[in-house]
């Protein structure tokens, strides 16, 4: 089956253009990006739409394009890299396959979809509107790493072409509160900072255990204490917006404080999203993998653990050191990827007139300005000064499934809230550029 654009004058239908996008195996690591830059390039070429490839690295590339010129730019961002697939899927992860009204696959979601709905957009404004200002589209390499070979390298070394008065990129699925939906705009972030631990012992004959020189145990004390942590809770003045609007929605009239937060939590009817609103109110720790040991009957002299710890403002890697320092012991504590946490402003023009132009496809109700527990490309834009807000790729019928396929097993995205969001992102470029 070829990933191959069509050769006509009509713009490609959005779940065509991600079911092209899924069959290419962008998966990072290695990356591998190049593919859907040049899937991009001939699409976009066939549409007469500037663009260029930016490849640091061989094969590590990010897509850039641009439409109409003026003083005001809006930027949207999305990435082309995807999370490995695990075994036990339901369906071939790399099918792409369309039917009974999905788009299945590796990214459908995270981020291909949002790739594939900015892509769409592009190519529906050059065919209709001429726009007073620039709309700048980038799928980036690298984020689900970090993106120091995407983001990371094209505000460092190419501000200039993403460079934009705000930017919209991937964000929170919406919240089901009471059986009601309502959809979110993403404010902000926390930073991630992963850590690679290293326990060292001495290797001896498993028969003849000394089992304080086992590291595999040493390491199985830590992680354990990591487990039995409690961090505090933090209110950060838009985590506790947000609390206090999903508590006024569900009926709850408590006056939330860091030392009532998990009392309140309890009380929500909706038990599906007690973790989200749990891991935004504290630090989180999740060590996600272990290796050590090379035989059953030789005693591992090293033992190898990575853990993703996610901190709020006012939390640095120095504050997560000295949170864990009884708990880590004598392990070898390295770093692996850190990045403080991001905000924009909720109280802004940029924000207002996307909120706005949402509201116009949801509805009237409440749009959460929620901040994401996982890290995104976000940040490189915000330290350059461009606010940026995320949304997801889901229609109003929200299937919880759906969501819980991200990072995870059959992932899959329905066509409806492909059109949704494409339709939205349309809009907001013509009232920004145009109106």
């Amino acid at each position: 089956m070829s990933n191959e654009p069509p050769k006509q004058n009509t713009p490609p239908e959005v779940e065509n253009i991600l079911s092209d996008l899924v069959r290419i195996q962008s998966v990072n690591p290695p990356g591998g990006e190049i593919g859907v830059a040049q899937y991009l390039k001939r699409l976009f070429d066939n549409f007469d739409i500037p663009n260029e490839i930016i490849e640091p690295e061989t094969g590590r590339a990010s897509f850039i394009a641009n439409l109409g010129e003026g003083e005001r730019k809006l930027l949207y961002l999305s990435h082309a890299d995807v999370v490995p697939s695990s075994d036990g899927w339901d369906f071939p992860p790399f099918s792409g396959e369309i039917k009974n009204g999905f788009v299945y696959g590796r990214g459908a979601i995270d981020c291909k979809g949002l790739v594939a709905i900015e892509a769409s957009a592009v190519i529906q404004l050059a065919q209709t509107v001429q726009l007073n200002g620039k709309l700048i589209f980038a799928a980036t390499a690298d984020e689900e790493v970090g993106g120091a070979m995407g983001a990371g390298i094209l505000s460092a070394k190419y501000p200039e072409k993403i460079m934009a008065d705000f930017a919209i990129n991937e964000g929170d699925e919406p919240l089901v509160v009471k059986g009601r939906t309502y959809h979110c705009l993403s404010i902000g972030e926390k930073g991630p900072a992963w850590m690679k631990l290293t326990a060292r012992g001495v290797s001896s004959h498993g028969s003849v255990p000394m089992l304080e020189h086992n590291a595999v145990v040493k390491m199985a004390r830590v992680i354990n204490g990591l487990a039995r942590y409690r961090p505090h809770t933090v209110l950060t003045e838009e985590t506790q917006r947000l609390l206090q609007t999903i508590a006024r929605l569900d009926g709850i009239n408590d006056v939330i404080t860091e030392d009532n937060v998990d009392e309140v939590l309890e009380k929500f009817s909706d038990k599906a999203i007690l973790p989200y609103l749990s891991a935004i109110t504290r630090m989180t720790i999740s060590p996600d993998v272990i290796q050590g040991g090379v035989k059953t009957n030789i005693v591992p002299d090293s033992c190898e653990a990575q853990v993703d710890i996610r901190i709020l403002p006012g939390q640095s890697w120095e504050y997560v050191i000295n949170e864990l320092k009884e708990i880590l012991g004598d392990v070898k504590v390295e770093q692996i990827q850190y990045h403080m946490p991001s905000f924009s402003s909720a109280d802004c023009k940029y924000y207002g007139l996307v909120e706005e132009t949402l509201k116009e496809f949801v509805g009237d109700a409440p749009i959460l300005q929620t901040i994401c527990t996982g890290a995104t490309d976000s940040r490189y834009l915000r330290e350059m000064g461009i606010p940026s807000y995320g949304i997801s790729a889901m229609t109003l019928n929200v299937d919880k499934a759906l969501s819980d396929s991200v990072h995870g097993k059959n992932e899959k995205i329905d066509i409806a809230s492909l059109h949704l969001k494409t339709d939205f992102l349309v809009k907001l470029a013509k009232k920004y550029l145009s109106d």
